[in-house]
């Protein structure tokens, strides 16, 4: 079962979700701090961190931001209400997900699994792997392999969150095909609820600042206005 880190200042709800995860077979390390969390990351090296926003000291946004800098390992935002600013400002900081408290034990499972798979799996619609080896695909600078889920520009590996390398394998799939957000939700993040079109938005201005030499003048992720997102044409 994934090991999770659970950065979370309040006693009752670190109490709550450490026990939930562990009843459902997980190895959980609890930190009441972020300071504390980051400290606990090298020694523990959980597979996916749980983290709140509101932290004293080092807030949520800088504690996923500070994780990013180093190391491409899932996070999913605790937030303790829907408020749009703070999602959005937790996504921009690098985080593949969030839930908002209180949660249930089976919602959080459920988006755990549903990051990891992220991580490991190709993205759906993605050509299946012969045996042997894969090729590479290339588009203009970047470089794209499957099977070994790495990406380079200019042949330099490209550093990818979890939720940016599904987004790109999903989308360079099929090249010029335009996808809605609510698609990319289902197929990327598995949500079906249309209020997370900000998970896409935010993931593909993340992406962009990793892959195209002008973000704002998108060469392989493009905006189709009033419709969705398509990778290319070049």
């Amino acid at each position: 079962m994934p090991r999770v880190l659970l950065i979370e200042d309040d006693a009752a709800v670190r109490d709550g979700v450490s026990l939930a995860l562990r009843r459902r077979g997980h190895e959980v390390a609890a930190a009441a701090s972020g300071e504390e969390g980051l400290a606990a990351l090298p020694g523990f090296r959980p597979d996916i961190v749980l983290l709140d926003l509101m932290l004293p000291g080092k807030d949520g946004f800088e504690v996923c931001r500070l994780i990013r800098a180093e190391r491409q390992l899932p996070i999913i935002m605790l937030t303790a209400r829907g408020d749009d600013l703070d999602v959005v400002l937790g996504l921009e900081a690098g985080a593949d997900d969030y839930i908002v408290k209180p949660a249930r034990g089976e919602v959080l499972e459920a988006r755990i699994r549903a990051v990891l798979r992220r991580t490991a799996l190709p993205a759906d619609g993605a050509p299946a792997v012969e045996p042997g080896p894969a090729p590479v695909e290339t588009y203009g600078e970047l470089a794209i392999d499957r099977a070994g889920l790495v990406v380079a520009k200019g042949g330099k590996d490209l550093a990818l969150a979890p939720s940016e390398m599904k987004l790109l394998l999903f989308l360079s799939a099929t090249p010029g095909q335009v996808f809605s957000r609510q698609q990319l939700l289902e197929h990327v993040w598995e949500h079906s609820y249309h209020g997370d079109a900000r998970l896409v938005d935010a993931c593909v201005m993340r992406l962009r600042t990793k892959i195209e030499d002008t973000p704002r003048s998108p060469r392989y992720v493009q905006t189709v206005r009033g419709f969705g997102y398509r990778f290319g044409p070049l």
